[in-house]
């Protein structure tokens, strides 16, 4: 039978090693329908036709090989909106959303921002829609992620005015100019950490994810040369791995920045360093 029911009851069990298995096979036949979640519980009896159940059992063997929902739905939730998400960027994630809240609470209404290294947009985009009257610059490295923050920002309705993109490695082409805030969530894994090899990053860009020197050679250059491109009271803010909290501290330090601090994320683990431009 090709009940909706029965197919969403086979789906959870082919799925049970997801950590959510429910809503993973829920999301993915309301993708096949065009539906909302609500609408399956309401029409669990009906029958789908041979070509809804196909696309779906296509759309359920990627997702048992491990290929990450956001990727597969082609959009992800982040902050207060839903983001347009490709292979080309990494998926955002919620305990992302610190940089969101950290660079807000610093950020007086009139300022300048740039975050290096945007990906889809998530960290810039909200925090252009939060301050409407500061004036965001959003790089990227990859041509192909530049194109979809900026399709991202497009679906927002955020002018020009309000965010604007280029395409630089880190701040090789951004002119001599201060920034009142730099955030950032570069790559910050080592080339030999077998986190790679597990769950969702095994389909994430390996550029967006791994930094040479045991993964702190992006955030060393974005610490150091980011130093130059602030006003004095400005900030840098940099989300980095569990375990880099305290060596992600004594680059700010070394790099004179004071007021250092490093906050934790959702689950009680070191995630973002700050630091500020006194002198």
């Amino acid at each position: 039978m090709s009940r909706i029911d029965t197919l969403l009851t086979q789906a959870r069990q082919q799925l049970s090693h997801s950590d959510s298995p429910r809503l993973d096979a829920e999301l993915l036949l309301c993708q096949v329908l065009k539906v909302s979640r609500s609408y399956l519980f309401a029409h669990a009896h009906d029958e789908l036709n041979p070509a809804q159940v196909q696309n779906f059992e296509n759309l359920l063997a990627r997702r048992v090989a491990g290929e990450p929902i956001a990727y597969l739905l082609g959009e992800r939730e982040f902050w207060s909106f839903t983001l347009k998400i490709t292979p080309d960027v990494l998926i955002p994630r919620p305990d992302t959303e610190l940089l969101v809240e950290l660079s807000l609470a610093r950020l007086p209404e009139q300022a300048r921002v740039l975050e290096l290294g945007t990906g889809s947009g998530a960290i810039a985009l909200a925090i252009a829609i939060e301050r409407p009257h500061c004036a965001v610059l959003a790089t990227d490295i990859s041509q192909a992620a530049l194109n979809l923050a900026q399709e991202n920002a497009q679906r927002l309705a955020l002018s020009e005015t309000r965010i604007q993109f280029m395409r630089s490695a880190w701040f090789a082409e951004i002119p001599t100019q201060q920034f009142d805030l730099i955030v950032s969530n570069p790559p910050y894994i080592a080339a030999d950490d077998p986190h790679l090899t597990q769950g969702d990053v095994r389909f994430e860009p390996y550029g967006a994810l791994v930094a040479e020197a045991q993964g702190f050679s992006d955030l060393r250059e974005i610490i150091e040369t980011g130093f130059h491109y602030l006003v004095t009271g400005g900030w840098v803010l940099l989300e980095h791995g569990y375990t880099q909290g305290a060596a992600v501290r004594g680059l700010f330090h070394a790099a004179n920045y004071q007021q250092v601090e490093t906050y934790q994320d959702l689950a009680g683990l070191d995630r973002v360093t700050v630091g500020r431009k006194l002198v």
